[in-house]
């Protein structure tokens, strides 16, 4: 079959083939972006719910196919930043559940506690990091630093958090 691109929609012969091009193309936009090939299937069938609920807001029917793509490379670009905040550091989550707690609450409570008691530098750099799941080069630019001092900042800050967490926890 033919590389759609920007092609008509009317060019197909028939709707389910169609729909047979779109869902390949999704498929193959949101394989390209995502660091999970596995979580594929899911966005693009996260875009299908999307374009289902929003369809009416496409102006113009000639626009189908781009517009897919975009909801799934969107779609595929908010999965790899989940994951990624999911996934922040095996060693910080294992020495982060090393605290004691048995419950999420404790644990949020602590993991707060911990990270009220680093300078404000630290504290902004690790959040934007690992709870908003921003990349390094997005912090350099919203700091005006190099990434480089960025990727510093950011060792430097887990390392004292580390170090706290076993300074008040010895047996972890």
């Amino acid at each position: 079959m033919k590389f759609l691109g920007n092609a008509d929609p009317q060019a197909f012969s028939s709707e389910e083939e169609l729909l047979s091009e779109l869902y390949r193309q999704m498929l193959k936009v949101a394989r390209y972006k995502l660091y999970n090939k596995n979580d594929a299937v899911d966005v693009v069938q996260e875009a299908w719910v999307r374009i289902l609920e929003h369809g009416s807001t496409l102006r113009d029917s000639d626009k189908l196919i781009p517009w897919a793509k975009a909801i799934a490379s969107n779609l595929a670009s908010n999965a790899n930043r989940s994951k990624k905040v999911e996934t922040i550091d095996d060693d910080y989550v294992r020495d982060l559940s090393g605290l004691g707690s048995n419950s999420e609450p404790e644990l949020l409570a602590e993991l707060s506690d911990l990270l009220g008691r680093l300078d404000p530098q630290a504290r902004t750099l690790l959040l934007y990091k690992f709870y908003y799941g921003f990349r390094d080069d997005e912090i350099a630019a919203a700091l005006s630093v190099p990434v480089g001092t960025v990727k510093a900042r950011i060792h430097r800050s887990k390392a004292r958090a580390k170090q706290q967490v076993r300074e008040e926890f010895p047996h972890t």
